[in-house]
């Protein structure tokens, strides 16, 4: 350990209802705007740092609902994506980012190759072996995960309104996409749901579906929320309780494994 994080902020990865029968293995890897006491504030403001450029606003919270739901297992990240974003590979500017939306984040612009070596040891890779753990002891024990990465968008984005609500993004394979999008299209749920916006591929955003799903063979899907609908308990109970349907319905029509 480089000493980047404290004994008593503890592990950099969390992981609940390890011991779970179903197959969906949650991973949230914005779930938090918590920040290593040794990076302070990384010279950004309280505002900055409650904003969704630090994390994911309730991305955690219907990540859960969804576990308890969809009897899954949940992984998710500690420490704030302004400190390293578990969704970006080490050699991505984005892992580590000097300006996020119309924020510039000081702390990271003057980084020595230590400081940074020491932010993918003790948070990113942490978090890699976590995820890739499950799956692989998952697919060992015969068993086929489901990848379900979650994540929430802001409303407005450089000073422009997104009228998208619900994205469900994918890379390369996109069977478990495939079957939300069909099942959204016959449902009465009115949100507006979109493949692959507000963001897609090229735009970086589906390193965690290549390294721990494609990369395994196993379906794989990342959910975006438009985070105003998330805001509060009632929110994120009628999304969970949406996407519990999409879920289960895209799983059930996927060929027998």
């Amino acid at each position: 350990m480089t000493g980047l994080l404290t004994e008593a902020e503890g592990d950099p990865v969390a992981i609940e209802n390890a011991q779970a029968k179903g197959e969906f293995l949650f991973v949230c890897e914005h779930a938090s705007n918590r920040m290593p006491e040794s990076l302070g504030t990384l010279g950004l403001s309280k505002e900055a740092l409650e904003s969704h450029v630090a994390w994911d606003p309730g991305a955690l919270a219907v990540s859960r609902l969804l576990c308890e739901k969809l009897d899954g297992t949940l992984i998710h990240q500690r420490f704030s994506r302004l400190a390293y974003d578990c969704n970006r590979p080490p050699e991505s500017d984005a892992a580590m980012p000097v300006l996020s939306e119309v924020y510039d984040v000081p702390g990271n612009r003057s980084m020595s190759a230590a400081e940074r070596r020491s932010r993918v040891e003790e948070i990113y890779l942490p978090f890699h072996e976590a995820v890739t753990r499950a799956v692989a002891d998952r697919k060992a024990a015969g068993r086929r995960p489901v990848l379900v990465t979650m994540h929430s968008f802001t409303p407005i984005y450089f000073g422009k309104p997104r009228t998208v609500e619900l994205g469900i993004l994918h890379d390369a394979d996109g069977r478990l996409a495939d079957g939300m999008l069909a099942a959204a299209a016959i449902g009465e749920a009115g949100y507006d749901v979109r493949r692959n916006e507000p963001y897609g591929p090229a735009d970086g955003v589906t390193h965690s579906l290549i390294e721990y799903g494609i990369r395994f063979g196993v379906p794989n899907v990342m959910i975006e929320i438009r985070n105003d609908l998330i805001r509060d308990k009632i929110g994120q109970r009628v999304m969970a309780d949406y996407l519990a349907g999409l879920l289960a319905k895209s799983v059930a029509a996927l060929p027998a494994h």
